[in-house]
């Protein structure tokens, strides 16, 4: 049985209604990328389980992310006078990049080959893809870091926001819809930062110093891109979406309040995280960079995984995470000072979120694995020899 009963019997009936639907129009994943993974999925062994890949996959993203904190701990490598990260570290970062992106290409297509295909595990796939998020922006940020040449801690911030709304934008939309319609932009930067950590370390760090015309930088580049991105293409294409499933009365909520309801706790975890780095007394964010992204990031994620629940299960969306009630007394004790050490305070409240999503994402696994009698990780059936 599960640690916790996290789901609830009405979204378990939910589940048990659950069937998936999804749009991939971008031209890279239909034209290039699917066919590449219907090439790989044929050389994986039957017996292995979609789960174990898409694990495997994350996985690639958490140990890049933990080999550049290794070297790069404060985002400062990569500024001109410090040791820059060593070339086979950048190598190692574009082949386990790619390698976590490939299996998660293939881990829904190695379901439907083995005929195991369930909504634990598109759950199990979204929900790492929301905790993922952090990891591989953290690690893109090692090529630049925060030197003269670089992005600033705060810049990087508000960046990695963006990412992560833009990663919800899906969700929402599938929770108004019914239909999941993949973002472009995944796609595009996945391959793209592949090959920026190989170009890295065929050309070095140096490199990006250089501006590219004028004195326009690498690094306004990266800004530029990602921003753009947002909010030309991932932006309007889901209101779009959205504004004609309006027009076409086939939403699942009528009403704005219902509509908008799952962007309430993000929202709110923005204001709580933002009001902490800008009253910060310290300047937690100068400080301990790398914690307070993983912080965020993480309770981001575990906002979104409780969304993607109540999408998949057809249920209402929560108003407000549990994870932000206690995090709201922690911001002002931070930010009035009354714990005069800010920075253990944010390492023991970034080990709270970790070990509570994590908490939550195993029991949630649990539950649903003894619900459809299925085994998360292995093809064979429980209490089977």
């Amino acid at each position: 049985m599960a640690l916790y009963e996290y789901v609830t019997q009405d979204q378990l009936a939910g589940f048990d209604k659950y069937k998936y639907s999804a749009v991939d129009s971008n031209p890279l994943s239909v034209y290039v990328m699917h066919p590449f993974w219907n090439f790989v999925v044929k050389f994986l062994p039957t017996w292995l389980a979609p789960n174990l890949i898409t694990f495997t996959g994350f996985m690639f993203l958490v140990l890049n992310f933990l080999m550049l904190a290794f070297y790069d701990f404060d985002f400062t490598a990569s500024a001109a006078g410090h040791k820059h990260v060593p070339s086979l570290v950048w190598v190692a970062a574009g082949i386990f990049n790619f390698l976590a992106y490939t299996l998660d290409g293939v881990d829904g297509k190695q379901a439907r080959r083995t005929n195991s295909s369930t909504p634990l595990g598109e759950l199990f796939d979204h929900g790492l893809d929301s905790w993922a998020c952090i990891f591989f922006v953290a690690t893109v940020y090692s090529i630049f870091g925060r030197g003269d040449s670089g992005v600033a801690v705060a810049t990087l911030y508000y960046i990695l926001w963006v990412v992560l709304f833009s990663f919800i934008l899906s969700h929402w939309e599938k929770y108004n819809t019914g239909i999941l319609f993949l973002p472009w932009g995944y796609d595009i930067s996945q391959v793209t930062i592949s090959l920026v950590y190989m170009v890295t370390a065929v050309v070095g760090v140096e490199t990006w110093y250089q501006p590219i015309l004028w004195s326009f930088l690498y690094r306004d580049l990266f800004t530029f891109m990602i921003i753009a991105c947002s909010f030309t293409v991932t932006v309007p294409m889901s209101l779009y979406n959205v504004l004609k499933g309006y027009r076409a009365n086939t939403l699942k909520h009528s009403s704005l309040y219902e509509a908008f309801l799952p962007f309430l706790s993000p929202v709110l975890l923005f204001l709580l995280s933002t009001v902490w780095v800008v009253f910060s007394p310290s300047d937690i964010l100068e400080l301990q960079p790398r914690v307070f992204y993983l912080m965020v990031g993480t309770a981001f994620a575990n906002v979104t995984c409780k969304l993607i629940v109540c999408q998949m299960s057809n249920t209402r969306c929560q108003a407000v995470s549990w994870l932000l009630l206690p995090m709201a007394p922690v911001v002002v004790l931070a930010v009035t000072g009354v714990v005069a050490d800010e920075v253990a305070l944010l390492h023991l409240w970034t080990t709270v979120v970790i070990l509570a999503h994590i908490h939550y994402g195993v029991s949630v696994v649990q539950q649903l694995s003894h619900h459809f009698s299925i085994l998360a990780f292995s093809l064979k059936k429980p209490n089977s020899d």
